[in-house]
């Protein structure tokens, strides 16, 4: 966890950071595309995979976190719990060092979201290598058990 105090702290934190793959309302998914669509963009254009071995690993990922339901949805039709998902596994799907997910309240505003993001993050532990939230420092008291 990294707590900030208001915005420019938490630009900064992001910014601190350039080699995260980043899960944040400020990097939306393509609309015009399924969600299984918009994880398989990754490895298509970071490792220049097809789109049946792109598409099969997205799969596998919406498989891993338990969300092959929305696999043909697009944006408009996603919950807010299913497109955090998608984010995630997009950010996932590059293999990255270091997953940052940055005002987790404002990606799930309907759901208590420090379980549910505690819970994405280890059903993909696997697939990472360390991640991160970045939330404001008011929000601390949601992260203490009940």
């Amino acid at each position: 966890m990294t707590w900030v105090e208001d915005d420019a702290a938490r630009q900064a934190a992001i910014a601190a950071r350039p080699q995260a793959a980043l899960v944040s309302a400020e990097l939306p998914l393509r609309a015009n595309l399924a969600a299984l669509e918009n994880i398989a963009l990754v490895p298509q254009y970071r490792r220049d995979l097809d789109w049946a071995d792109a598409s099969g690993e997205a799969m596998a990922l919406l498989e891993q976190l338990g969300c092959t339901g929305c696999a043909g949805k697009r944006d408009a039709t996603l919950s807010h719990e299913e497109r955090f998902q998608v984010k995630l596994l997009r950010a996932v799907a590059a293999t990255p060092a270091l997953v940052v997910i940055e005002r987790p309240g404002y990606l799930l505003p309907d759901t208590h979201y420090p379980p549910f993001v505690e819970a994405a993050l280890a059903a993909l532990q696997d697939r990472f290598g360390e991640g991160m939230v970045i939330d404001y420092a008011w929000n601390a008291p949601l992260y203490r058990p009940r």
